[in-house]
């Protein structure tokens, strides 16, 4: 899943150290990535990182040892297109071990280089070569069961719950999405409270297309507390 190696997503985007030559267009124009950044699929000395923009764009990552990016290394990623629902992917290798990595990932419009994405940042710790104490954090069943994502209690709160716990990784042991089973906007508790549902197209029904099966997935990301 998405929370691969996790997934340690950061929304802000420290933008300062980056060229304003960057940012020329207006933030309306830029490609924008919605649903954060994600980092797994460890290795002994590589990571994965992903993400999705809005719009055909290259995929850009830095990344450095220090969460000032001193001295960065920059990595020019594949194109994001529509065939692959706007997500790119992007592996790094070489990293040194037993180390946090601060990374930043942007997206390039390919119709205009001019207009280029806010950096949206992460963090992920490398394995070690030697023994040494580790922590992670599991889950599974993400929003199954006709209980989705409720904006009355927050969300999906178990979410921020490990990530204040800063795990080394996390480990989703499966049902990222139940494709076959369609929210509601209201389920009825056995006490008789009503638990809400925010619903959209693709969670209002089975699904039978590969957009609406990419739909389940981009709900999750709704969700603040999974995206951070």
């Amino acid at each position: 899943m998405n929370r691969l190696s996790r997934r340690s997503l950061l929304a802000s985007a420290p933008a300062a150290a980056l060229p304003s030559r960057l940012f020329a267009q207006p933030a309306a124009q830029r490609p924008h990535l919605q649903q954060g950044v994600q980092a797994g699929d460890v290795g002994s000395d590589g990571i994965t990182i992903w993400s999705r923009t809005d719009r055909p764009a290259r995929m850009i990552v830095d990344y450095s040892t220090t969460e000032r990016f001193a001295d960065p290394t920059r990595m020019t990623g594949p194109i994001a297109t529509a065939a692959n629902d706007f997500t790119s992917r992007l592996r790094l290798t070489g990293l040194p071990s037993g180390r946090n990595v601060f990374y930043r990932v942007s997206y390039a419009d390919l119709a205009d280089e001019a207009a280029t994405s806010e950096p949206v940042a992460g963090r992920f710790r490398t394995p070690p070569t030697s023994d040494a104490d580790v922590s992670f954090v599991w889950s599974a069943d993400t929003v199954g069961q006709g209980w989705g994502i409720n904006p009355d209690i927050g969300g999906m709160t178990i979410y921020e719950s490990m990530r204040r716990l800063a795990p080394d990784f996390f480990v989703h042991c499966g049902d990222t999405i139940y494709a076959d089973n369609p929210l509601r906007p209201e389920k009825k508790l056995p006490d008789g409270r009503i638990w809400k549902n925010l619903v959209t197209d693709a969670k209002a029904k089975v699904a039978e297309t590969l957009a609406e099966f990419r739909g389940n997935y981009l709900y999750n990301f709704l969700d603040t507390n999974l995206r951070r």
